[in-house]
């Protein structure tokens, strides 16, 4: 039995109760593979940690039955599409409604985000397609042409393109620049279900209920491969992480294929019914399901799955001849180019085509009424803490069988066995104290925290005698509580004097005398005070803003030259491009020498945006937008 626990490939994670109604829709996370989002006919959307039997959050606000749930890239947003064609979008890290969008006229049937901004698209029964703008809390394109419902939209892993598929049996692929359709692909005779893009080279691939999947080449719009083993309709696809093949969910079953040419690699029986959704994390592919009010998890173990074009030792894993490799190195298509592509590119197109909108896509933030019934109601701390705080990622490995198998340690174990019996000679985990003073402090500070970096509460607490907690007297405890008391006040006063300078400063509008001293970095000027004498102060300390590990310092320096370049690099370019003036101009000599100063702190600061550009998730995608605005000061 020891044996055959270990070359399993396959196994149920668990099962819980999501809702008091039934399940209409749920999603996971594909960042991390750790999170899912449950939507149901009670009108509530839940937040599940992956392998943890409990509800971390609910999320209220829908009226109606939720039919489609989202995570965006980071997983630190979720959006919900009811049957009522109302949008809401959560920030899951402050437990808060973020927005209410309303547009739609009937069920929301697919839901995505834009992999860089704040961008956000969503499909209907009634066969549009909008593309939001969250932070400005409307839409800002609507796109027409889909004749039934719409079943799935992509983002391209660049951001320039957004894929549809409906009803209707077609695909359509957008231009969110241009606001136009590309191509249409009409070979699938039946609905389709699920588009899912290669993460690397331009392909797409398709699935439908006329149990085909189908691969479509995306730089001659043609079709290079189809399927014909599916025993059901395909609802399911995820292409592997580097790219090598392509997994289907079918029922009971995980099918992986290859393409060019078509082949199924494997087939890894698995027990979850009609499979909802996929997701790749730490190289297990999770599974989920859902029936009448229950959700099921299933994990694979994806070491022992046979996979296209995986080589081992120089032997490729597979019995059929292959065609001959291409040089390493090289691809048969091209790759996307993800750094020159933000949503910033867009927004141009988007704002003035949004000015022209009808008023029926015109609808903007909720009533206050709205808003008030939204909440996110945490129903486990320390699981929310776990997770969007993260210290360390959830453990999905197969659940042990065996008696006598060994045991790991747990992690997070802190109290000593209590059993009178004399332990087993295997070692004893090392004390729990000497393992908190060697914990490594993060190296990003979360601007939201529940607790305070680099302090140890028991630091602060007498001794305990005997390994019991000392009981406090009364005078005991007040003593501990007011010690330290004065200096704090002391602190505190200061920071508040600082803080009312700050502010006659910003009332009188002086910004010569503004500085960010005192390491007040989560303070600066109002935007009607920004003006080319204050950039010369302030971009010297974007750039320590940049390089600081904390989330709030970098989320200031992030905004702050966000503003500088789309308000002063039309001023800084066209004055230091412009010809020599006839004459004494003391004005222009001025402002010249200020753009020249501006220029050369922008090309210092390009480079540290550049370095950090690689980063994944939400500082990875400002500094990405960053990159592309300050593309030119290379030319």
């Amino acid at each position: 039995m020891a044996v055959a626990n270990t070359t399993k490939t396959s196994w149920r994670l668990q099962e819980i109760v999501a809702h008091s109604s039934n399940v209409v829709c749920l999603a996971l996370g594909k960042n991390s593979g750790r999170l899912l989002a449950t939507g149901g006919e009670d009108c509530r959307v839940n937040i599940w940690a992956v392998s943890k039997p409990n509800c971390i959050m609910s999320l209220t606000g829908h009226n109606n039955p939720v039919e489609c749930v989202k995570f965006n890239n980071s997983e630190e947003q979720v959006v919900a599409g009811s049957q009522s064609g109302s949008l809401r979008v959560w920030d899951l890290e402050a437990a808060k409604i973020l927005r209410t969008l309303m547009g739609h006229k009937a069920n929301i049937c697919s839901l995505d985000f834009h992999p860089f901004g704040e961008y956000l698209a969503s499909g209907s029964m009634d066969t549009n397609i909008k593309l939001w703008d969250v932070r400005r809390k409307g839409c800002v394109f609507r796109y027409k042409g889909h004749t039934q419902a719409v079943r799935c939209l992509a983002f391209s892993p660049d951001g320039k393109w957004l894929a549809s598929a409906s009803d209707d049996s077609t695909i359509k692929l957008w231009d969110l620049t241009a606001g136009k359709m590309i191509t249409e692909f009409t070979a699938h005779t039946g609905a389709i279900n699920i588009i899912q893009f290669h993460p690397n080279e331009y392909l797409l691939a398709s699935g439908s209920s006329d149990r085909t999947i189908k691969l479509w080449d995306l730089e001659k719009f043609k079709m290079i491969g189809s399927s014909e083993g599916e025993m059901g309709p395909v609802r399911c696809l995820a292409f592997n992480l580097d790219g090598c093949c392509l997994y289907s969910g079918a029922v009971d079953s995980l099918r992986v294929y290859g393409w060019e040419p078509n082949r199924c690699f494997d087939v890894v029986p698995v027990g979850w019914g009609k499979v909802a959704d996929l997701a790749i994390c730490n190289h297990q592919l999770i599974g989920v399901s859902y029936n009448l009010t229950n959700v099921s998890s299933y994990v694979v173990d994806l070491t022992r799955v046979k996979k296209s074009g995986s080589v081992i030792q120089g032997v490729i894993q597979d019995d059929q001849p292959l065609t001959e490799p291409s040089p390493k190195g090289s691809t048969l298509r091209r790759n996307y180019d993800r750094p020159l592509t933000t949503c910033s590119t867009q927004r141009v197109k988007q704002s003035s085509e949004s000015d022209r909108r009808s008023p029926e896509g015109e609808r903007r933030s909720p009533s206050s009424e709205d808003e008030k019934e939204s909440s996110a109601e945490i129903r486990n701390p320390e699981d929310y803490k776990e997770i969007f705080q993260p210290k360390s990622a959830i453990c999905r490995v197969e659940p042990t069988m065996v008696a006598t198998a060994p045991r790991p340690i747990p992690v997070v174990t802190t109290r000593p066995p209590t059993s009178n019996h004399p332990p087993a000679p295997h070692p004893a985990p090392p004390p729990v104290v000497a393992m908190a003073k060697a914990k490594p402090q993060p190296s990003v500070i979360l601007s939201t925290r529940n607790e305070p970096i680099g302090l140890n509460v028991g630091d602060f607490l007498p001794p305990a005698r005997n390994n019991r907690p000392s009981v406090l007297g009364d005078d005991e405890a007040l003593a501990q509580i007011r010690k330290g008391h004065d200096t704090m006040c002391v602190m505190l006063t200061s920071r508040h004097k600082n803080l009312d300078t700050i502010r006659a400063v910003w009332g009188s509008g002086d910004v010569k005398v503004w500085r960010l001293t005192d390491r007040y970095h989560d303070l600066f000027p109002p935007r009607s005070l920004w003006k080319l004498d204050l950039c010369t102060s302030i971009l010297p300390q974007i750039e320590e803003l940049l390089q600081s590990k904390y989330e709030s310092y970098v989320q200031t320096g992030c905004t702050s030259l966000k503003l500088i370049l789309k308000r002063f690099w039309p001023l800084i370019s066209d004055t230091l491009t412009a010809p020599p003036s006839v004459g004494v101009d003391i004005t222009r000599e001025e402002r010249h020498q200020k753009c020249k100063a501006c220029y050369k702190q922008l090309k210092n600061l390009s480079n540290v945006v550049k370095n950090k550009a690689d980063q994944v998730g939400r500082h990875g995608s400002a500094f990405k937008e960053l990159q592309l605005l300050m593309a030119p000061l290379d030319y």
